[in-house]
């Protein structure tokens, strides 16, 4: 694959990754009302909703999915359900007064909460299916070259997501929390993921 073809596919892509939206919005809240692991573990998380989704793509099951307007939208507003979900569970837990906890989730339940945001947000699919494809040289070997464009994308948001966590980590700082701002953080927090779940349902 060209060097030229490559800087290009990131230039292309590095807008879609740093425009807020569910999996940002998911790994800021996880950094503001629990800190840097548990952001790093929800990034951890969305990248490998991101690694099954090239794994889909290189086995064409992303086109089926994209072409379909009945399985992309189910796919939608199932994440967007999930979203909802997760942002009432955290608004609940800032209602609730009592003792101040680092991090209320196992880094098992972050893992599998961030892969289902990312996976349940078809946007992703689409970078392989409308994006991705455009880059690759007929000429050249298609596996190579999807793999190469992949790990490309998904690097880049490993990087960017796991900045944001921890810059939104450090301006939350959690370990000096009272009671009251725990409840602020946690509520904010849980904004953050109604956000995304507006931002993915009207898209």
């Amino acid at each position: 694959m060209q060097l030229e073809n490559l800087l290009v596919f990131s230039a292309t892509v590095l807008p879609l990754i740093c425009t807020p939206g569910p999996d940002i919005m998911f790994v800021a809240s996880q950094g503001l009302s629990a800190g840097k692991k548990a952001a790093l573990r929800a990034n951890a998380g969305i990248i490998s909703g991101y690694c099954l989704h090239g794994i889909l793509g290189a086995l064409g099951v992303t086109a089926i999915v994209a072409t379909s307007p009945i399985l992309f939208e189910a796919m939608r507003w199932v994440g967007v359900v999930y979203l909802i979900y997760l942002a009432v569970q955290m608004f609940r837990s800032a209602m609730r007064p009592g003792k101040i906890i680092l991090s209320s989730s196992p880094a098992k339940t972050l893992l599998t909460k961030g892969f289902l945001t990312s996976f349940l947000n078809p946007k992703g699919l689409l970078v392989y299916f409308a994006i991705l494809p455009n880059f690759i040289i007929a000429d050249d070997n298609y596996t190579l070259q999807s793999i190469i464009l992949s790990v490309t994308f998904i690097s880049t948001c490993a990087l960017i997501y796991g900045l944001i966590g921890v810059i939104i980590a450090n301006m939350g700082q959690k370990g000096s929390f009272s009671d009251r701002r725990r409840r602020w953080v946690e509520g904010i927090a849980a904004g953050l993921l109604c956000l995304a779940a507006g931002h993915l349902a009207k898209n």
